[in-house]
C-alpha cells in the first residue's frame, strides 16, 4: 500500500505500540464476526476500530463488521480496509434517533460512501420501542409499528435494503415485530436478513419463533458477549439447546464485545467458539455458524 503523510499518520495513530494486545487463544481461522463494537463512540469501548480490525487479521479472521448504535459505519470501515489490509471490513447503519430514526435518506446515502461497505442495516436498537419500554424508560423512541401493522417508512426503508441488496437485521424488535418485519422483507425480495441477538433481552424470541423466522429466510443469530459474566454457562447452554432445535445451518454465533470492562472482541469470540465445542457441536457445525453462514450473509464467495 502506498502511504502519504496523512495515511502515515493514520497508521501511527490508529495501531499505537501501547495498545492492548489479546492474549493467544483458539483458533479464528477463516471466521467472520459480524457484531464488534469500538471507538470512536460516545460510550467507552475496549478498543478502536483500526485496532479491532488489527487484532482479528492477526488471528486469521476473514472479516468483521463494524456497529455503531448512532452512526453509520461506512465510512470507517472504508479506512479500516485501507489501514489494515489482508481482511474484509464491513459497515452498515443503526436506525436509532441520532440518524433520523426510521430514515430512508440515510440508508441511501450509506450505500453511496466511498467503498461501498455499508452492508447492514438494523432496525432500531438502543431507541427501539420496544428497548425503551422493555427499560421503563420515559424518553423519545423509534416505533417501526402501530397497531401490528409495519409504519410506511419501514417499507420504504425494506425496499431500499432489497434494490441495493443490504442485510436486514431486526435490531431490539420485539419477537412479534421481528416476524412481521421479516414477513415483509421476503414479500419485498429482500435475500440476506438476520435477526439480531433474537434471545437476549429485550427481544427474548422463543425457540418456535426462531424457527419460524428460518423458515422465513433470516439467519438467528446468537451472540456470546461477556464469557467472564455470572450468567455465561447458563446463557450458552440455552443458547446450544435452541441451536440444536433450530440448526446450526441457520444460526449465526458472533461475539457483541467492544464493551470497557469484557475481553477483547477477538478474545471473546474464540472463548464463545469454543463454549459451543464443548457443548458438543461439531466442528462443521461451529464451521458453519462462524464462518459460511456470515460469508453469506454478508455476500462473501
Amino acid at each position: 500500500m502506498r502511504t502519504g503523510p496523512v495515511t502515515a499518520c493514520f497508521l501511527l495513530l490508529a495501531i499505537p505500540a501501547t495498545a492492548q494486545q489479546p492474549s493467544a487463544g483458539s483458533s479464528l481461522s477463516g471466521a467472520i464476526d459480524i457484531h464488534v463494537h469500538s471507538l470512536p463512540d460516545d460510550r467507552p469501548r475496549s478498543i478502536d476500530a483500526f485496532e479491532a480490525v488489527r487484532q482479528a487479521r492477526a488471528r486469521g479472521m476473514r472479516a468483521i463488521v463494524l456497529k455503531n448504535h448512532y452512526e453509520s459505519t461506512a465510512g470507517l470501515a472504508y479506512l479500516a480496509r485501507l489501514l489494515v489490509q489482508g481482511i474484509e471490513v464491513f459497515g452498515g447503519i443503526d436506525l436509532n434517533l441520532t440518524v433520523g430514526g426510521i430514515n430512508p435518506a440515510a440508508v441511501e446515502h450509506m450505500t453511496k460512501v466511498t467503498g461501498g461497505w455499508g452492508r447492514i442495516v438494523w432496525m432500531p436498537t438502543f431507541d427501539a420501542q420496544n428497548q425503551v419500554r422493555f427499560s421503563k424508560e420515559a424518553r423519545p423512541f423509534v416505533a417501526v409499528s402501530r397497531n401490528r401493522e409495519l409504519l410506511p417508512s419501514v417499507r420504504d426503508v425494506i425496499a431500499l435494503i432489497a434494490k441495493h441488496d443490504l442485510v436486514l437485521a431486526t435490531g431490539h424488535s420485539s419477537a412479534e415485530e421481528v416476524l412481521t418485519l421479516l414477513r415483509e422483507a421476503r414479500r419485498q425480495g429482500v435475500e440476506r436478513m438476520v435477526v439480531t441477538h433474537a434471545m437476549n433481552p429485550p427481544i427474548q424470541m422463543s425457540v418456535p419463533q426462531m424457527r419460524e423466522a428460518a423458515k422465513l429466510g433470516a439467519l438467528i443469530e446468537f451472540v456470546g458477549s461477556s464469557p467472564i459474566a455470572a450468567d455465561a454457562r447458563a446463557r450458552y447452554d440455552r443458547f446450544a439447546a435452541a441451536i440444536r432445535a433450530i440448526g446450526p445451518e441457520f444460526c449465526i454465533l458472533s461475539s457483541d464485545l467492544g464493551q470497557m470492562g469484557n475481553p477483547l472482541p477477538v478474545e471473546g469470540f474464540a472463548e464463545f467458539l469454543d463454549a459451543m465445542r464443548m457443548r458438543g457441536f461439531s466442528g462443521p457445525d461451529i464451521d458453519r455458524m462462524a464462518k459460511e453462514n456470515p460469508a453469506r450473509l454478508l455476500g462473501l464467495r
